[in-house]
């Protein structure tokens, strides 16, 4: 890092605009990570779409990356973001910054944030928010404690020196959250299974999700429905669009486990859904972001070696709550998964925000540790 350092004057930063400028954005994390054994190569074709001119955000937001180049190299990025939706929500001028990444230069990181904010400022925004990319629905936060472990799938990860950087450049703790692991070699709570059965006693229709047709159609936009609304006041977020919704679906259809994705109905309405799936980043950590031939084989092959997944959302209706509907959902999310011929065998749970009791009771029950927490950060433009 000293030569780095000492070459500060050179680094230049520019708004990215073109398809050469597009490949350095990308290019960034590979040079930042080049020696972290826990960092996991995001799928470069599904970054790229987030600066793609048909990304549907920029139907409701507006967006500028930037990248920083040193002799030649990207050595760190940034995207400042305009969401309208959440302006309208939340009745002030906040405005984002995500995707970003850095090499250990406190300058060249300071550098980004200003070229961000002026970018918001010019926007008319009055504070900022971040790491969002884009979204709270997309990759956010930064990860401040727990470093000793590589990221499970779709979760953040970074070098821990973000937090200080985002720190020393006045910015503060907006809202922290955290992600829990759960031992599945150990035995569930007793509780689970009994509020299982009364869930089915009340009526409570418990099935898998459907994985092909239109079948599986209708519960994404079942799953769309429910899901905007039990999540509506979830702090910095926005409905997505049915589009948005539909195309995420789409990429996950082929990935899913149905042992591990479980629907709740009650008169043939879906009330309430769990849903996990396999940590695939212990076969993605091995294509190096590229899903090319080789690419895939290498995916495939390693693919054999999961015994982990992620439980993303536990999601039911308020009214059906105490039909038992969430308890149902995880003892069978938990335990169908450890009853497979290759058994997960730990979970992760999360994230879930500092101050969501409810959700951080219902987890904390079943036995579940804390084991990363991440945060958020705000600033006054």
């Amino acid at each position: 890092m000293t030569q780095l350092a000492s070459a500060i004057a050179p680094t230049t930063i520019h708004p990215v605009t073109t398809p050469a400028d597009q490949e350095l954005f990308l290019d960034v994390p590979h040079h930042v990570y080049a020696h972290d054994p826990h960092w996991v190569a995001p799928l470069r074709s599904s970054e790229a779409k987030y600066l793609a001119a048909d990304n549907p955000f920029l139907n409701y937001g507006s967006l500028q990356a930037f990248v920083a180049i040193l002799d030649g190299k990207p050595v760190g990025r940034i995207v400042a973001s305009v969401n309208q939706r959440l302006i309208e929500k939340e009745g002030y001028a906040v405005g984002l910054f995500g995707f970003f990444e850095c090499v250990e230069v406190g300058a060249i990181a300071t550098a980004l944030f200003d070229h961000a904010c002026d970018w918001l400022r010019q926007q008319g925004m009055t504070h900022v928010r971040g790491p969002i990319n884009l979204s709270t629905h997309n990759r956010c936060l930064f990860l401040v404690d727990g470093f000793d472990s590589p990221p499970m799938i779709m979760m953040p990860y970074n070098p821990s020196y973000y937090p200080q950087f985002v720190e020393q450049n006045g910015w503060t703790q907006a809202r922290d959250a955290y992600a829990y692991r759960l031992d599945l070699t150990q035995a569930l709570d007793p509780k689970y299974e009994k509020g299982y059965r009364i869930a089915c006693r009340s009526g409570i229709h418990f099935r898998n999700l459907h994985l092909k047709g239109e079948a599986f159609w209708q519960d994404v936009d079942s799953m769309y429905h429910l899901f905007t609304t039990t999540f509506a006041d979830n702090w910095s977020s926005t409905p997505r669009t049915l589009e948005e919704f539909r195309e995420e679906a789409k990429e996950l259809q082929s990935v899913v486990d149905p042992d591990i994705f479980w629907i709740a109905e009650y008169e043939g309405e879906m009330v309430g859904f769990f849903m996990a799936l396999p940590d695939y980043n212990i076969a993605l950590k091995r294509v190096n972001g590229r899903l090319n031939i080789w690419g895939i084989l290498k995916f495939l092959w390693y693919r054999r070696q999961i015994n982990q997944g992620r439980v993303l959302v536990i999601c039911a209706l308020p009214e059906h709550r105490r039909r038992m509907v969430p308890l149902g959902l995880i003892y069978l999310g938990m335990t169908s998964g450890t009853q497979k011929a290759k058994p997960y065998r730990q979970a992760e749970l999360g994230y879930i925000y500092e101050d969501n009791s409810p959700s951080r009771h219902v987890t904390e029950a079943t036995g579940a540790q804390i084991y990363k927490t991440y945060r958020a950060y705000e600033k006054v433009l």
